[in-house]
């Protein structure tokens, strides 16, 4: 069977040349052909995505099928398109396709044989197929064989754009996901990493049926073997923090947890780049300068040719893709053990949560639930002066297809078996809140990680927070004292309490969501009204 006949099986017909499995330096000379972007000193491909310097959640729909529609945990994120409107917009994209250069790339999603899937990605951008290459995992013996059948397929075409009126969708940017037929089609933005979190998407409906905890989170090991897991949303550090000298990393973004440990999904890294600094963020960094990494929307000196990372004119979340491999300190396997230590990250930019908490297991659970981070002015379209709070269940909310409560559950039997301890940890604000106070500074934040994984802070003299319920260590090496007690760093203890009960009001008002699914004892472990 030839491979142009497996482009066929799935309705793929008439088409150019196909470009199956290229290296990175060929895809590099079909990108520069196709004028999809431009080599730049040091070798990164940079290119421009457009309008869509982000991902577009509300252009997402699943599926609504009988053989998976009862499993979907329908509503605001996962919202419905009917079997009928994604065959129409299949068979349009399939029209579309013919006669078009393809490049399509066979790889696996998971580290752990056991469980890994093998992923068929379909692009008709070069470059698509580089990032997607870079961000998930090669066959063993670089080929599968020549029949091989995926089991998960993704079509990707940026160019061509849907008719919402026409195709069901919300505008002309479409990522429908058909579960029953392991099919995924992207349409109508060039943001590669749609295809990444389709991926996530997909193991985080497969995996909890196999007693598999699915993380939106990176990772890493100390010298002695012990294992940390950071969760958290865009902009609160976890690829930073987790990149973090001494300490191999595992993963940078998704992982999975069995009963034989953890394990990455990936095999690439996609960090922000935003004013990276080389003092701070030495090895991410470096890797912006590197033959193979993907650039996005970073702006470029036209006379030196060097990346700005700097410049934020085209978006604040400039992006770098790149193989793991990149870095130096790495665990190639991308396993580990059962994870010692649990952090949770937030971005507080009201100012009021500690720089460290250590959490309960029925906090961690509420904490996971609630996924909490703020917004500032800047950082997207239509944010005003004020801050925003953020609640994103799961820490990811757009690629968590079940009910919440199911992935919640398998976090506290999972810490619960491991007896694992959990930390939530505050990069945001401290002194006030946005406009008033001060960031944390990351000195801080990487001593009071350190301080987490040598076991310190877990026998420090705690204050139990009167509002959030948690225990607040007083203190740890390399920290003022005074920041370790948000109300402290204020100027109005008065105001800083007004702020607290406001930002709780904020989370008993998102908790409502889940209803009646969560038990008891996880929803007295939230703040206190």
């Amino acid at each position: 069977m030839n491979k142009e006949r497996l482009l066929k099986d799935c309705g793929i017909r008439n088409i150019g040349n196909v470009h199956w499995n290229l290296s990175v330096p060929k895809l590099y000379e079909e990108a520069l052909k196709n004028g999809e972007g431009e080599i730049v000193s040091e070798g990164p491909f940079v290119t421009n995505t457009g309008i869509h310097t982000g991902r577009s959640p509300n252009d997402k729909f699943v599926v609504k099928e009988d053989t998976t529609q009862d499993e979907i945990w329908w509503g605001k994120v996962n919202r419905p398109i009917s079997e009928e409107k994604f065959d129409h917009l299949h068979q349009k994209v399939l029209s579309y396709l013919q006669g078009k250069d393809l490049y399509v790339r066979d790889c696996y999603a998971g580290a752990a044989p056991e469980y890994r899937i093998s992923v068929r990605i379909i692009n008709t951008f070069a470059w698509h197929n580089v990032f997607i290459g870079s961000l998930l995992l090669p066959p063993e013996t670089n080929n599968f064989p020549e029949d091989h059948q995926p089991d998960f397929t993704i079509i990707d075409v940026p160019e061509f754009q849907a008719i919402s009126e026409v195709d069901g969708t919300n505008s002309e940017t479409f990522i429908l996901v058909n579960f029953a037929k392991k099919l995924v089609l992207i349409g109508g933005t060039r943001y590669a990493g749609e295809m990444k979190k389709s991926v996530f998407t997909y193991l985080n409906y497969l995996l909890p049926k196999l007693d598999v905890f699915p993380m939106h989170c990176s990772a890493n090991v100390g010298d002695d073997g012990d294992v940390a897991i950071f969760f958290g949303l865009s902009g609160t550090g976890k690829t930073t923090l987790s990149s973090a000298p001494g300490r191999a990393l595992i993963g940078d973004d998704e992982h999975g947890w069995s009963d034989n440990g953890i394990f990455n999904f990936e095999g690439g890294c996609y960090a922000k780049t935003i004013r990276l600094s080389a003092k701070a963020e030495p090895e991410i960094y470096a890797c912006t300068k590197k033959f193979g990494t993907i650039l996005e929307n970073v702006v470029i000196d036209p006379d030196t040719r060097l990346p700005d990372l700097d410049d934020g004119s085209l978006t604040e979340n400039t992006r770098a893709g790149y193989p793991v491999t990149h870095l130096e300190n790495i665990v190639p396997e991308g396993i580990g053990k059962h994870p010692n230590n649990l952090i949770m990250l937030t971005c507080d930019a009201f100012g009021v949560m500690p720089p460290v908490a250590k959490l309960t297991p029925e906090q961690a659970m509420y904490h996971f639930l609630s996924g909490y981070t703020a917004k500032v002015a800047g950082t997207e379209r239509g944010l005003g002066n004020e801050p925003q709070a953020t609640f994103s269940y799961c820490f990811g909310d757009p690629f968590m297809p079940l009910d919440p409560s199911i992935y919640a559950n398998l976090l506290g039997k999972k810490v619960s078996d491991h007896q694992v301890d959990c930390w939530l940890i505050n990069t945001g604000w401290s002194g006030g809140a946005f406009g008033e106070g001060e960031r944390m500074e990351i000195a801080y934040t990487r001593a009071i990680v350190d301080g987490v994984l040598s076991g310190h802070l877990a026998d420090v003299e705690t204050k139990t927070d009167l509002v959030f319920g948690f225990e607040v260590p007083v203190s740890c090496e390399g920290v003022p004292s005074e920041v370790m007690q948000p109300r402290n760093t204020w100027k109005d203890g008065q105001a800083y309490d007004t702020q607290a009960k406001k930002l709780a009001a904020m989370f008993l008002e998102n908790f409502k969501q889940f209803g009646d699914s969560i038990s008891p004892e996880i929803i007295a472990a939230g703040p206190k009204p």
